[in-house]
C-alpha cells in the first residue's frame, strides 16, 4: 500500500478489563509509520481514556449516557438501554467509518460485533474488511445475561449469524476458538488466535512500586470485575474453609455489580475483618508482587490477562481450569496451579496445598516470569499488525475480482 493502512478498533467504552487493553496497546504501541489506529467508542468513558491521546479517539456525538454499559452486562437488555442502542449506535458507528474511513475494523466483544455486522451490511463490497474479536466465553455470558431460554435461543441465533459474517473471527485463546467454531459452526479459513498482549517490562517494572496501604498481615490477592463470572463468591466460601489461610487477609482489587453481595457474603461468613475491597487500582501489579498467593477462581474467562500479569510479577498462582484459557497461560505444577472450576472445596484445597508447601510456591513463583514472557506485548502486536495487513490484502483481492467470476461458494461473506 502506499499509505499507512487505517484500522477502527470498535468499543462500546473504555471500562472493563482484557479487551479495553488490549485496544489501548493496539493504540499506543502499533508502528505509527505501518497503522493509523484509532479507537472509536459508543461512549467516551472509563479510565483506560488516561492512557490513550484522546486525538486518537472517536465517540458517538449523541446519546453517549444510553449507549455504554457499565457493571453486569445484563443491565444492556433493559428497555431504556437497548432500544436507543438499537436506534443510535448503529448511526454513530456509521458516521465514524464514514469519516474515518479505515481499511480495517475490529469489532470487540459480541454486543460491538452484533452492531457493527448491522452497519457494515448495508456498505455494499467497498467497506473495510471486518475483523471479530471475541474475548469471552459467548455461551456462558448469555447465560448469565438472560434468565428466558427463549431469549437466549434468539440472542444465540443473531450472534451465530454475526461471526458467521465476518471476515475473520478472532479469538484469543486456541481453547475458545475450538470451542465456538464447533459450537456457531464458524468457517475455519477464517479462524485466527491471538492472545491477549501484556506488557510484561512495564508490569515488573511497576510491580517494584509501594501499595497505597499495606495490609497489616501477609494477603492473598484477587484482581477483576466484581461480577457473577469472575467467582469472588467462590473464593470468600473456599477462604472460609480453609485452615492455611486463617492468618492472612484477601484483597480484592476491582467494582462491579456484585460488590455488596460480596460484602455480606464476607460478613455471614465471619470474614468481614479479613477482607479488604480496594476498589479499581491503575498500578495492581505492585499489590500482585507483595501478595503471598495469587487466585483466579473464575467461572469462566476468555483470555485471563491478569494471570499472566500475576505470572510475570513472581507470585504464585493458583486458577480454575475454567473454559477458556487458565491452561494455556500456565502449566499445573510448573508456573501455577490449576483446580476445577465452580468448586469452593476444590478452591479452598489448593489454596490449603500451596500454603503449606513452601518449596512448591517458591518454584512457581520462579518459573512465573519466564512462562509470562512467551505472552510478551510485542510479539502479540507484531501479530495483530500481520493480521491487519492479511485482512487489508484480502480486501483488496476482492475488490479486483470481476463479479463473473465469483460464485456463491467463493464469494466473500
Amino acid at each position: 500500500m502506499t499509505e499507512r493502512l487505517r484500522v477502527m478498533l470498535l468499543l462500546s467504552s473504555l471500562h472493563g478489563g482484557g479487551a479495553e487493553r488490549v485496544a489501548v496497546h493496539l493504540l499506543n504501541r502499533s508502528d505509527p509509520a505501518q497503522f493509523d489506529v484509532r479507537i472509536g467508542l459508543l461512549r467516551r468513558a472509563g479510565p483506560f481514556l488516561d492512557a490513550v491521546n484522546p486525538e486518537r479517539v472517536d465517540a458517538s456525538p449523541i446519546a453517549q449516557n444510553w449507549l455504554a454499559v457499565e457493571g453486569r452486562n445484563a443491565s444492556f437488555y433493559r428497555p431504556h438501554k437497548l432500544l436507543p442502542a438499537i436506534a443510535l449506535a448503529p448511526i454513530n458507528i456509521a458516521r465514524m467509518i464514514a469519516v474515518r474511513r479505515p481499511h480495517v475494523v475490529m469489532s470487540f466483544t459480541k454486543g460491538m460485533s452484533l452492531l457493527t455486522w448491522t452497519v457494515l451490511s448495508g456498505l455494499g463490497p467497498d467497506r473495510p474488511r471486518w475483523i471479530a474479536r471475541e474475548g469471552n466465553n459467548t455461551d456462558a455470558v448469555i447465560d448469565d445475561e438472560l434468565t428466558s431460554p427463549a431469549a437466549r435461543a434468539v440472542v444465540r441465533h443473531l450472534v451465530r449469524r454475526c461471526y458467521r459474517s465476518a471476515d475473520c473471527f478472532l479469538a484469543n485463546s486456541h481453547e475458545m476458538a475450538a470451542g465456538l467454531e464447533k459450537r456457531l459452526v464458524l468457517d475455519h479459513g477464517r479462524m485466527r488466535v491471538i492472545q491477549n498482549p501484556v506488557d510484561i517490562g512495564d508490569i515488573q517494572r511497576l510491580a517494584k512500586a509501594a501499595i497505597p496501604h499495606d495490609p497489616e498481615r501477609p494477603f492473598i490477592l484477587a484482581v477483576g470485575r466484581l461480577e457473577h463470572q469472575k467467582g469472588h463468591d467462590l473464593l470468600l466460601d473456599a477462604l472460609a474453609r480453609s485452615a492455611a489461610a486463617r492468618n492472612l487477609d484477601l484483597v480484592i482489587i476491582g467494582r462491579g455489580s456484585q460488590e455488596a453481595t460480596l460484602r455480606a457474603r464476607a460478613a455471614a461468613l465471619g470474614l468481614a475483618d479479613k477482607v479488604i475491597f480496594v476498589g479499581f487500582e491503575t498500578n495492581p501489579w505492585a499489590w500482585m508482587a507483595k501478595a503471598k498467593l495469587f487466585v483466579l477462581p473464575s467461572r469462566w474467562e476468555g483470555f485471563p490477562s491478569v494471570a499472566v500479569e500475576a505470572l510475570a510479577c513472581g507470585v504464585p498462582t493458583l486458577a480454575t481450569a475454567c473454559d477458556f484459557g487458565p491452561a494455556e497461560v500456565m502449566i499445573h505444577g510448573e508456573s501455577g496451579w490449576i483446580v476445577p472450576p465452580g468448586d469452593a472445596g476444590a478452591f479452598a484445597s489448593g489454596i490449603d496445598h500451596l500454603l503449606t508447601h513452601p518449596d512448591l510456591m517458591a518454584r512457581l513463583a520462579a518459573a512465573g516470569p519466564d512462562r509470562a514472557a512467551q505472552f510478551d506485548l510485542s510479539h502479540m502486536v507484531e501479530a495483530y499488525g500481520h493480521l491487519f495487513i492479511e485482512q487489508a490484502a484480502l480486501a483488496r483481492t476482492r475488490r479486483r475480482a470481476p463479479a463473473a467470476v465469483l460464485t456463491p461458494e467463493a464469494a466473500p461473506a
